[in-house]
């Protein structure tokens, strides 16, 4: 027996976000606002503003918020990176963060945004709809878009935390998008 590197855009993106996150912990304490987190505000003649919104998925508070969000990644990723392939999971991710990361800085211009909980429920909604096919919306979809995307909005208009539901409910809407528009070029 020997071990598998069987998903690698999960794999390595769990390991460069641990990398960042042991780096601000110790050698590196403004790593996460220099490079792992969204500009507030958000500057556009400046070239590392925009290397943050793709980055700021890397950057992580605390070993908390670490590990919420990628246990999560680690359970769905590489069953995503089967189904749709690695190279899909890494576009996804690529555009779930600049999503996440554009709006959070056009929308809450003060506001730093930083984490991978967008990334998170963009593979919570794409594993919905796996099993997707022509002409059918699966239960389970509907079901998911109400319960996790739905408490996002209840906990958004409710709530006073450091949560960016905004960022959760990003993720999901292209988590959606991706797996409807995926499913409807790729012949079963």
């Amino acid at each position: 027996m020997h071990i598998r590197y069987n998903a690698p855009i999960t794999l390595t993106f769990t390991l460069a976000a641990g990398i960042v996150l042991v780096l601000s912990q110790t050698i590196a304490p403004g790593i996460i606002q220099s490079l792992f987190s969204t500009p507030a505000p958000f500057r556009t003649n400046v070239f590392v503003d925009y290397v943050k919104l793709f980055t700021h998925v890397l950057g992580h508070e605390n070993i908390q918020h670490y590990i919420g969000n990628f246990t999560m990644i680690l359970l769905l990723g590489p069953i995503l990176e089967n189904v749709y392939g690695s190279g899909f999971i890494l576009l996804s991710i690529l555009i779930t963060a600049v999503a996440t990361g554009l709006s959070n800085a056009l929308l809450f211009p003060n506001v730093v945004l930083l984490g991978a909980s967008g990334i998170v429920f963009m593979m919570i909604m794409l594993s919905s709809i796996t099993n997707f096919q022509k002409g059918e919306v699966p239960l389970t979809f509907i079901l998911v878009m109400i319960i996790y995307l739905g408490g996002q909005v209840w906990d958004a208009l409710t709530k006073q935390d450091n949560i960016s539901q905004f960022s959760h409910i990003i993720g999901g809407l292209v988590g959606s998008v991706l797996g409807f528009n995926h499913k409807k070029i790729t012949p079963r």
